[in-house]
């Protein structure tokens, strides 16, 4: 089984680079002000999947923050709808995973 300060130690390191990536993504949707009209068609189809990217990215860094608030509360690793513990292969898979496979379903 793998310790929680390793877990920790991983879901803080997704969070960094989440976040990195996010205002990478911010950076390059506000230096777009082409004034061809070509190019600012093609900038704003690219911006419709960096803006994709942005809000995946800020779904899993909410999920991430959520697992290591139950990390410091004592209930991490166990489902939050059935109280079931969570497999360790799914934890290794998915470790800010609030649910067990069943629940998950």
């Amino acid at each position: 089984m793998t310790p929680i300060a390793d877990r920790k130690a991983q879901l803080l390191t997704r969070l960094h680079d989440l976040q990195t990536r996010l205002a990478q993504i911010e950076t390059e949707l506000d230096s777009h002000h082409n004034p061809d009209w070509d190019d600012l068609a093609t900038e704003r189809e690219a911006d419709e999947v960096l803006e994709g990217m942005g809000l995946s990215g800020q779904q899993e860094i909410r999920q991430i923050e959520a697992a290591l608030q139950r990390i410091d509360s004592g209930d991490y690793g166990y489902c939050t709808r059935c109280g079931a513990e969570i497999g360790e292969d799914r934890l290794n898979l998915l470790p800010q995973t609030p649910f067990c496979r069943s629940c998950a379903r």
